[in-house]
């Protein structure tokens, strides 16, 4: 039996509790066999350097939590893709031309129930001294009243391209709507229509075949957004969730990525799934977060071990578009062929049989680890240094609770440092 070694790189900005916990967990991980061949696998934090552009890069796979905003490492992981075909999570090529709105295009061809939306151009022009010939010539006036009054109040103004809910305005009369346009600026924006009168708002984390669907309150602060309720979806509607997620990730090759949708009775409404640097805090997921660390392990170490490729340039969009097209097929008749050729991008079946044979011991692993007093510790580290000290002592007995709810409900007692 021979011996391999991978090794995952960490494209990191402020997070400390995730690295932490995964780079703990991967190194309890020990060798991994598969395919005749004992498996080594280790990670490390990346640093950001100048490049050659003939340079070899060490790591296999690549975590990007960076790149979306800092342009450095984000031209650095196309050079890697499309030269040394390092895997990535996720890549920049779609993040950076496949934005929100594109995202919006795309998923409305494919039958999916996206809210009406609307593009206008930005209320101030870009700086450019060819636009104002450009549009005194070609640019059309508009009625942005009408546009707003066509879609229907109430509706939301939000960026084309945006995230973490920056430029974001319920907008409830016309007044309203003039005053959020005048203060958008440079910025694109579209006019989306509320879903008024939802029952539910989940957000579904997806990391690479697995997805966990979350009873999301975005109303209230960010340590109690994912509610601990684990049927507040009708089970059909739940799987019907998973499969719009798991389609835009496979559309797109995104990996790592969140899924905000609105469910009004029998429908679900999808309204944000172009999200780069997906949260999967401590502090925020709290009874959520070791599945999300175990789920980003396994996932990683099948990437590595059996030689996933990734395609980061191959998007075959075609296969999908084929199916939206057709009209002998009626929405939920589509959403099963989705279901079908995203699972088989994702390998679902493989992932799950190398899980349960190559990766078996890692749900006790982790187990273990979340219920240890080294786990508290981190819980701890993370709590002082993300709330003032005046709240220490109320947010750690918080977050001890939830997640000691998760190591209880898999019959263990849960330890402190």
């Amino acid at each position: 039996m021979s011996d391999a070694s991978h090794l995952i790189g960490l494209l990191l900005g402020t997070e400390e509790d995730w690295p932490r916990a995964f780079e703990t967990l991967l190194g309890r991980v020990g060798p991994v066999k598969y395919g005749g061949s004992t498996h080594h696998v280790s990670s490390e934090r990346i640093t950001i350097e100048p490049f050659d552009l003939r340079d070899k890069p060490r790591y296999d796979l690549v975590v990007d939590r960076l790149a979306w905003w800092y342009f450095v490492p984000r031209e650095w992981l196309k050079k890697v893709a499309l030269m040394d075909d390092v895997y990535l999570l996720n890549s920049p090529f779609t993040f950076q031309a496949m934005e929100k709105h594109a995202a919006y295009a795309a998923m409305i061809r494919l039958g999916i129930k996206v809210p009406q939306t609307v593009l206008v151009p930005h209320k101030n022009p870009p700086e450019n001294t060819r636009f104002e010939y450009t549009a005194a010539k070609y640019n059309r006036p508009f009625d942005l009243g009408a546009i707003a009054a066509n879609i229907g109040y109430p509706l939301f103004m939000k960026p084309y391209d945006g995230g973490q809910w920056v430029g974001v305005t319920r907008i409830k009369d016309h007044d309203q709507l003039m005053q959020a346009y005048n203060e958008s600026g440079e910025r694109l924006m579209h006019l989306q229509e509320s879903i008024e009168g939802f029952d539910k708002f989940a957000r579904s984390l997806s990391i690479g075949a697995e997805t966990m669907v979350m009873d999301f309150q975005p109303d209230q602060p960010m340590h109690n957004r994912y509610a601990i309720s684990h049927d507040f979806l009708a089970p059909e509607t739940g799987e019907e969730i998973i499969t719009i997620s798991r389609l835009i990730n496979a559309f797109f090759r995104w990996e790592f990525n969140s899924c905000e949708t609105l469910v009004r009775g029998a429908e679900a409404h999808p309204i944000d799934y172009a999200n780069a640097s997906p949260d999967v805090a401590l502090t925020s997921l709290h009874y959520y977060f070791p599945w999300a660390i175990s789920a980003l392990l396994k996932w990683t170490i099948f990437c590595t071990v059996t030689g996933r490729d990734s395609r980061v340039v191959d998007m075959d969009t075609r296969r999908y578009f084929e199916v939206g097209d057709r009209e002998d097929l009626d929405y939920r008749a589509k959403l099963a062929e989705y279901r079908r050729l995203a699972d088989e991008y994702f390998q679902v079946e493989e992932y799950k049989a190398f899980c349960a044979t190559s990766l078996k011991h890692v749900d006790e692993l982790l187990l273990e680890w979340v219920s240890s007093a080294d786990f508290d510790a981190l819980l701890a580290g993370t709590v002082r240094d993300t709330y003032p000290a005046h709240e220490h002592e109320e947010f750690l007995e918080l977050f001890r609770g939830r997640v000691g709810l998760w190591v209880r409900e898999r019959g263990r007692s849960p330890q402190t440092a």
